[in-house]
């Protein structure tokens, strides 16, 4: 049985409409958690190993950080870290972590 696949422009999109207030916080969490299951969906199927990797470490950030810290105006850290090359993986993956959400 082939699992579904959450594709990076889906992600990306729903980023994007997170960051443009077409959905709001408890939206963009309610879709990470109906959608990231590794055990039931593909996540990036195709793209590069890095890639991967930050869409899983973006979807579980937004499934299980606390909506009080989510920093809307840092969306654009998760696109940049999922749209990055692999020369960039270390640092971007640094400033999502340490500025999309605060503490």
């Amino acid at each position: 049985m082939t699992k579904p696949n959450i594709t990076k422009q889906q992600l990306l999109d729903v980023l994007k409409s997170w960051g443009d207030k077409k959905i709001t916080s408890d939206q963009l969490q309610d879709w990470m958690v109906t959608n990231y299951d590794p055990d039931d969906f593909d996540i990036g199927l195709g793209e590069p190993e890095w890639t991967v990797e930050a869409m899983n470490i973006v979807m579980n950030e937004y499934e299980i950080a606390k909506q009080e810290k989510f920093v809307l105006t840092k969306h654009l850290l998760a696109i940049d870290f999922i749209t990055t090359d692999e020369s960039r993986f270390n640092q971007t993956r640094h400033l999502f972590l340490h500025e999309g959400f605060c503490d």
